[in-house]
C-alpha cells in the first residue's frame, strides 16, 4: 500500500475490488454456519443500496446515523446522515452542514454522540483545494442538535502532507486511526495520540502485537478501550483481501490480534466497520456476493431501483451480534 490515501485507494482497484471480482468468492444465503458466525445483509434500500457503501456511525440512542457512500472507483467519499422517525422510518438520506462539499469519509461519532471525527480532503480556509491528501477533522453538535461547522485537527494528528484516516476516539478523548509515516512496522500501521488536558499528544504506535510489515488500517476502539477491532490487507494470518482483527486489552497490554471467524471474513474483503453504541451489534462493509432474501427493507418510500447491484462487489453493510465473536 502506498504512503497516501491515493495510494491505498489504488490498492483496492488493483485487488480487483470492483464490480464483478468474486473469482473464488464465497456465496451468501439464507444457511446458517453451524459455529453460528454468519453475517446479516443490512439495510437495503438505505444502508446497502448497491453503490458502494461503507462504514455507519449510530448516535448513542441510535435514532440518527451518519455513513459513507463511494463513486465506484473508490476515489470520491460521500458522507450522508438519516434520522429514524416516531413511526419507525428512516428519513431520506442528506448531506450534513459539515460535509456539502469535498470528499469526506470514515464518520466516526464520540461515545457521547456530540462529535464526528472524519477524515477531508478539504482545504483550510484561504487555501485552494482539493488537498493532496486527506486529514481528520471534527464536527459538534449545536445546542439545536444540529451540526456546526468543521475543524480540522492541529498538529501533531495531522501533518501537511501526509493522510490520516479512519479516527475513532475513546471515552476518555484518546483519538486511534491509521497512517502511514515514520515509526511505522510497515505500510500503514495503527496508531493512538492520547488526549491530556484537552490537548492531543504525539502519535504513538500501537506496536507489534496490532501492527504488522504489512498493512493494518480502520481502527474501531471500545469506548472503554478494552479491546480493538481493525482491517488489514494481506496478512499472513487473513483469510482474504481486506480481513477484521480483534485485539483486547489486558493488564495495560495488546494482546496479539486475531483474526475474525470465517463467515464474518471471506475471500473477498470486509473493512469499514462499527460497533453499536450498546455494544451488541458489529456492523462491516463486504465485497462478497449476495444472493437471496434482502431482508428488511429500509427505504421509504420504496424504490426497487436502490437494491440493483447488491453484491456486485462494491461493499454492501452487514451485520452480525457481537456475541458471535466472544463481545
Amino acid at each position: 500500500m502506498a504512503g497516501s490515501m491515493r495510494g491505498v485507494l489504488m490498492t483496492l482497484g488493483l485487488l480487483g475490488l470492483g464490480c464483478g471480482a468474486h473469482q473464488g468468492g464465497e456465496r451468501v444465503t439464507a444457511a446458517k454456519r453451524a459455529d453460528g458466525c454468519t453475517p446479516e445483509l443490512y439495510g437495503a434500500g438505505l444502508f446497502t443500496t448497491g453503490a458502494w457503501d461503507f462504514f455507519m456511525a449510530f448516535s448513542p440512542d441510535q435514532r440518527r446515523v451518519l455513513f459513507g457512500r463511494a463513486d465506484d472507483a473508490f476515489e470520491r467519499f460521500t458522507m450522508y446522515e438519516t434520522r429514524l422517525d416516531a413511526q419507525g422510518h428512516w428519513s431520506r438520506p442528506e448531506l450534513p452542514r459539515f460535509a456539502r462539499e469535498w470528499s469526506n469519509a470514515d464518520p466516526h461519532l464520540s461515545p457521547d454522540g456530540r462529535t464526528v471525527f472524519f477524515i477531508s480532503d478539504r482545504p483550510e480556509p484561504g487555501e485552494p483545494g482539493p488537498r493532496a491528501s486527506y486529514d481528520i477533522w471534527s464536527a459538534s453538535l449545536g445546542a439545536d442538535g444540529e451540526w456546526e461547522d468543521a475543524r480540522r485537527l492541529p498538529a501533531p494528528v495531522n501533518d501537511k502532507g501526509r493522510d490520516e484516516w479512519s479516527p475513532a476516539v475513546a471515552a476518555n478523548g484518546n483519538l486511534y486511526f491509521g497512517g502511514d509515516f515514520q515509526g511505522t512496522h510497515g505500510g500503514s500501521d495503527l496508531w493512538v495520540s492520547r488526549q491530556v488536558d484537552g490537548v492531543y499528544q504525539p502519535p504513538e504506535n500501537l506496536g507489534a502485537a496490532i501492527n504488522s510489515s504489512l498493512h493494518e488500517l480502520e481502527p474501531w476502539i471500545a469506548p472503554d478501550e478494552s479491546y480493538l477491532i481493525f482491517s488489514a490487507l494481506r496478512r499472513p494470518d487473513g483469510l482474504g483481501r481486506y480481513d477484521l482483527f480483534l485485539s483486547r486489552k489486558v493488564d495495560g497490554r495488546w494482546e496479539p490480534a486475531r483474526r475474525l471467524c470465517e463467515g464474518i471474513n471471506t475471500r473477498d474483503s470486509e473493512y469499514n466497520h462499527s460497533v453499536s453504541p450498546d455494544g451488541k451489534w458489529l456492523y462491516f462493509s463486504s465485497t462478497r456476493p449476495f444472493s437471496g432474501d434482502v431482508g428488511e427493507r429500509f427505504d421509504t418510500p420504496r424504490d426497487d431501483a436502490s437494491l440493483q447491484g447488491i453484491g456486485n462487489g462494491t461493499g454492501d453493510m452487514y451485520r452480525i451480534p457481537m456475541s458471535a465473536i466472544g463481545l
